[in-house]
């Protein structure tokens, strides 16, 4: 029987989680699936079904709410859309004044959750092992493709929150570069900046028949596959490394105007590139210190939380 506080642990957990579904190339299924949630929120998810609606059309509330896992779901759905509409401007921000140490602590939270997640693979073997490439190869080409031009379409904006939702529950795919491959990232990003509501629910109505249907996918594969599923996702988060390289030569700025003084962009094709090579071409620092900085305190984050998980448990 969980505790108030561990629903308000499991919403910090969420805002975690609406933090890195921001920022393209981090994915909000990482910070489940390294906080120890990421299973029970598939469950979760795929639990959903004809069955329990039936319960609630009959008016069981209580059997319904108890059938969907009601509290974990709400207060992880709590922090992540406070956690989204809180940060959205902060992380538009730190990403295009203070690159370099924003992408250093993400690419140190993800490369030292690798170690972490692949430990949960009961038995590491030929076919484990290949998975593990698979899932990298499989990231690493998912990061490296070219993104289409914007289109604000309302259908399109409903297809796209279908797609990206299936990367935001995949650690190491992360569904806001999924958006931008698509072309609706800003789309989306000045929406809830703006309180556009009309497109949100667009957007939100597409992400949810996607996320009905693809974990019920996870769900069958964690429960038939678990070693290989888990290797698979493990190779997702060494793949993602490419997309979040702290020194990126930017090729095209993706801009919408919104007003002579208000501006937004977004990166839209990047090279990585060394960081000796990064001040030859941009003109600015490669600033090597306060990137191993932040990297550090991007390990120190998630062997932090690993260590109060296997404390807890």
């Amino acid at each position: 029987m969980r505790s108030p506080k561990d629903y308000l642990l499991i919403g910090i957990k969420g805002i975690a989680m609406g933090a890195a579904d921001v920022v393209p190339g981090v994915s909000g299924g990482t910070i489940a699936f390294i906080t120890g949630i990421y299973e029970e929120l598939i469950e979760t998810i795929s639990s959903v079904n004809l069955q329990t609606l039936q319960l609630l059309l009959k008016g069981k509330i209580a059997d319904f709410w108890k059938e969907i896992n009601g509290n974990f779901i709400v207060s992880l759905l709590l922090g992540i859309v406070v956690s989204i509409v809180s940060l959205a401007k902060l992380i538009s921000y730190l990403l295009l004044d203070h690159p370099i140490a924003t992408w250093s602590f993400f690419f140190g939270l993800v490369l030292a959750s690798i170690p972490l997640v692949g430990k949960q693979v009961k038995l590491w073997k030929g076919s484990r092992y290949f998975a593990f490439g698979a899932g990298a190869i499989i990231a690493w080409l998912i990061t490296d493709l070219p993104p289409v031009e914007e289109t604000g379409a309302n259908w399109y904006i409903f297809i796209s929150g279908m797609i990206a939702i299936c990367a935001m529950i995949l650690p190491g795919i992360s569904g806001s570069f999924i958006l931008i491959l698509l072309g609706s990232y800003l789309a989306v990003l000045n929406a809830v900046n703006d309180r556009d509501i009309v497109l949100i629910l667009i957007f939100m109505a597409g992400a949810v028949i996607g996320l009905l249907s693809f974990s019920r996918l996870l769900k069958f594969m964690f429960k038939k596959f678990h070693d290989i599923t888990i290797a698979v996702l493990s190779g997702f988060l060494l793949g993602s490394l490419n997309k979040i390289w702290p020194w990126k030569n930017v090729l095209e700025w993706f801009v919408r105007h919104k007003g002579e003084d208000d501006e937004r962009k977004v990166a839209l094709i990047t090279e990585n590139v060394s960081p000796g090579n990064y001040a030859e071409l941009t003109g600015e620092p490669a600033q090597l210190g306060l990137a191993i900085g932040m990297a550090v305190v991007g390990f120190i984050v998630i062997f932090g939380i690993d260590r109060l998980a296997a404390k807890k448990s």
